[in-house]
């Protein structure tokens, strides 16, 4: 996900929500970027809930905002999580415990 990408991302969860564009986009951004961190670097294989769950825990704890508010924008975004999610499973399988040939749900651009 680019930059571009990610400031429509903002945009449609700040239009969606009551939050602050500062706070919208610091924990997308932490939640994003954890997410493609631990996708390149773990040898441990996550299965999607655990691993959306364990980028929630990371964002609320890195951020220090509250937990319903972080899932709530984390929710809010979950198109763009899941598309981030079929991303990394085409290009790192191996980390989410995939098969070299798993293809993702949703289509590429």
């Amino acid at each position: 996900m680019n930059d571009h990408e990610l400031q429509r991302v903002v945009q449609y969860v700040t239009a969606s929500t009551s939050y602050a564009r500062e706070t919208v986009s610091d924990i997308l951004r932490t939640g994003f970027a954890e997410l493609s961190s631990l996708a390149t670097s773990s040898i441990q294989p996550f299965e999607r809930e655990t691993l959306l769950e364990y980028v929630s825990q990371w964002t609320i704890k890195r951020t220090g905002q509250p937990e319903p508010l972080v899932r709530e924008v984390l929710s809010c975004a979950g198109r763009w999580l899941d598309e981030v999610y079929d991303e990394l499973a085409k290009r790192h399988p191996e980390a989410l415990g995939l098969t070299a040939n798993h293809e993702g749900d949703a289509e590429s651009e």
